[in-house]
């Protein structure tokens, strides 16, 4: 590991340790912010100090029960400033598209410590605005669902759903009619993973190198967890080795018991969540690091960052990759379109929690109101997405907005250029970007691989 990667895990498993975060448990219930760890290298002392565990224990500094004794000693005797302003330092003097990914890091990692900092009474209010632009790259603005509410309007009418219902009551219907009986969720998974995993290597797998055919796309266990406060959880672990040291590649996906969602919407959730989406992309990152072609810090994924936007956006595209097509009304399908449409209104629903709760002050009750009658979500999502979700003082802010930041941006980017060179760049095949940096490598001529 180089300097910069020191200064990387330094920074990320600190903050991640103050909001909480284990990035050695292989449950989402336990993980926070740092969402990998797969390089082979020793933890550091972000991690392995005392005052670490006891915050992990105590579920970081957002928690109810926070151990402030514990958040002292460790700020004391962790130093995330230095580690941050020593990834700044080092970002600047490595030229090119690791430099700019480094300081677009170190960016978001300071804002995620003064938001710390703010929760702990010892820091003055992070603005909204800061936190937005730090994770997405653009400032705070609120979702417009008009488009996507009409053509799913249109194509519940052609269903057969009538309008005099209304169109939150049509959308319930068509879930009702169409909910998939979580007692089955690993054999339905297996199964529309196979189907993904089919279509990824018609559509995507002939546009990338050749070295990442051999790459499991999806190697992945599907769980049932219950009274999660997520609706599902992907879990990149990337640690089991082969008899020859390679790695297999492994994840586990947890999701809700509780959770009502369409067979649709489950379809797009596993294009989202494993392939050709998160399980995929942080496949091909492991193996990209295992050849030398990604640096350290591909090995620890984090969230709130604008890669994490890039893959929010490349996940909630994955299903228009694995059919090889650019819009939702191009898949063969009209209820999978429906599905993808109302999987959408979701991820814009999370902007606008975030805008209404941090932008415009609008209380909890309000906002899952809104989010429930302009965004068409279920119930359960209105109030996670207005309450636990949205309130929460870091994902509010920095998270929910990067959704559909990413997936416009990868939509647009994919509609500029042609497949033989978008699909490489926003895997990383052109070295590791985010939602900033993918310009760098689109606009510079003949990158890619």
């Amino acid at each position: 590991m180089d300097q910069a990667g020191k200064y990387v895990a330094d920074a990320v498993l600190a903050v991640d340790t103050l909001w909480g975060g284990d990035v050695m448990c292989p449950s989402g219930v336990g993980r926070f912010i740092a969402d990998s760890w797969f390089a082979d290298e020793p933890l550091p002392a972000a991690y392995t100090h005392p005052a670490a565990e006891r915050l992990r224990q105590c579920g970081g500094v957002s928690s109810k029960s926070v151990d402030r004794e514990a958040a002292e000693q460790y700020l004391h005797a962790v130093n995330l400033p230095e580690a941050i302003a020593g990834l700044r330092a080092e970002a600047a003097t490595i030229e090119g598209l690791r430099g700019a990914y480094l300081n677009g890091l170190a960016v978001c990692v300071e804002v995620m410590l003064d938001l710390a900092l703010e929760v702990l009474g010892k820091g003055d209010p992070v603005p909204y605005s800061r936190s937005v632009e730090a994770s997405t790259g653009k400032p705070p603005e609120p979702s417009n669902p008009q488009a996507k509410r009409e053509r799913v309007a249109e194509l519940l009418g052609r269903a057969g759903y009538e309008s005099s219902l209304g169109l939150q009551e049509q959308v319930d219907a068509w879930r009702r009619d169409r909910v998939l009986p979580m007692a089955s969720v690993r054999a339905l998974g297996a199964a529309v993973i196979a189907h993904f995993d089919n279509l990824s290597a018609k559509n995507l797998v002939p546009y990338l190198p050749q070295e990442l055919a051999r790459v499991p796309r999806a190697n992945i266990d599907f769980l049932a967890i219950k009274d999660a406060w997520f609706s599902g959880s992907m879990n990149y672990i990337g640690r089991a080795r082969n008899a020859d040291g390679s790695p297999q590649y492994e994840a586990t996906y947890e999701i809700n018991a509780s959770l009502k969602i369409s067979y649709p919407e489950f379809e797009q959730l596993v294009s989202h969540e494993v392939v050709p989406g998160h399980v995929t992309t942080f496949a091909y990152l492991q193996d990209l690091y295992v050849r030398g072609k990604a640096g350290f810090e591909a090995t620890v994924l984090t969230m709130n960052t604008r890669a994490a936007t890039l893959f929010e956006g490349l996940a909630n595209n994955a299903i228009l990759i694995a059919h090889g097509v650019t819009e939702v009304d191009q898949l063969p399908d009209e209820d999978l379109q429906i599905g993808v449409l109302l999987a959408l209104l979701q991820d814009d629903a999370k902007n606008q929690s975030s805008y209404l709760t941090w932008g415009e002050g609008k209380p909890q009750p309000e906002v899952a109101a809104t989010l429930r009658r302009d965004f068409l979500v279920t119930e359960e999502r209105a109030d996670k997405l207005s309450g636990a979700w949205g309130r929460h003082p870091l994902l509010g802010r920095m998270y929910l907005p990067a959704y559909r930041s990413g997936t416009e941006k990868v939509a647009q980017l994919r509609r500029t250029y042609p497949a033989d060179r978008v699909l490489g760049a926003i895997y990383g095949c052109s070295g590791l970007v985010d939602i900033q940096t993918i310009d760098l490598v689109l606009k510079s001529p003949g990158t890619s691989d």
